[in-house]
């Protein structure tokens, strides 16, 4: 991610929007170690759409990546999101 970053390219993060049990792979909240900075993710793509995070606040990477999310997760991430920040 960084050397993309670093090297004038971009990074891109390619996921599957829910899971084998169709549980949603976008989470309100991390609940283990990160290992990629935000500040070096550029675009996430999912079967439903791509989030251009690149320059965005933390508000705005939350709303982009909750539209990309499994439509049937949506309501859910964003009244989760809603509590941490009232303004969404």
């Amino acid at each position: 991610m960084r050397a993309a970053v670093y090297s004038g390219g971009v990074s891109i993060i390619v996921l599957a929007a829910t899971g084998r049990h169709r549980e949603s792979n976008t989470v309100s909240l991390l609940s283990g170690p990160v290992t990629t900075a935000r500040s070096d993710v550029d675009l996430i793509a999912t079967e439903h759409g791509v989030a251009q995070l690149r320059g965005l606040s933390l508000r705005q990477r939350i709303r982009a990546m909750i539209a990309i999310a499994a439509p049937e997760h949506r309501v859910t991430l964003l009244r989760a999101a809603r509590q941490i920040w009232s303004d969404l």
